[in-house]
């Protein structure tokens, strides 16, 4: 009997500024690496690419590609983990997707982050648990990174 597939991910986070300035700081490289990754190689098109590479904690690349993108509201991409689970989430092609949804709230912009495609069993949990972590630590670099970008 197979295992049954993990729940995707879900992260959030609320930031106080414009949409446009949250979007830019998914699609704009330079932005990017200051808050998510140490080199990034982006073309903001549907079917563009989306190449996030890490020289830290664990080096490695994710050779995305955009699979959903509309302007000031949300972005989708195909995800490569890291050397540990290249096996278990990346051949012969990546099995899961990150999707990132903005949206306004009383509060600002809601910054939903949903990384789905987990299979199941424990391998599964271990990626996705990792996943989790890297997810909520650098929506909250995002949300520090862009406060400071607007305010100093």
């Amino acid at each position: 009997m197979a295992d049954e597939p993990l729940d995707a991910i879900l992260v959030q986070v609320t930031i106080p500024l414009p949409i446009p300035m949250i979007h830019a700081a998914f699609t704009d490289p330079r932005q990017l690496e200051a808050w998510l990754c140490d080199e990034a190689l982006v073309s903001p098109k549907i079917g563009g690419e989306y190449r996030l590479s890490w020289k830290a904690p664990v080096a490695f690349e994710s050779p995305g590609t955009i699979l959903q993108l509309t302007p000031d509201v949300d972005i989708g991409f195909s995800w490569y983990g890291p050397p540990e689970f290249d096996g278990l989430m990346n051949r012969p092609e990546p099995k899961t997707n990150v999707y990132v949804r903005l949206q306004e709230s009383p509060e600002g912009i809601d910054v939903t982050l949903e990384h789905a495609g987990w299979g199941g069993g424990p391998l599964w949990e271990d990626a996705r648990s990792w996943h989790f972590h890297l997810w909520d630590d650098h929506l909250q670099q995002l949300k520090d990174y862009l406060i400071k970008a607007a305010y100093g």
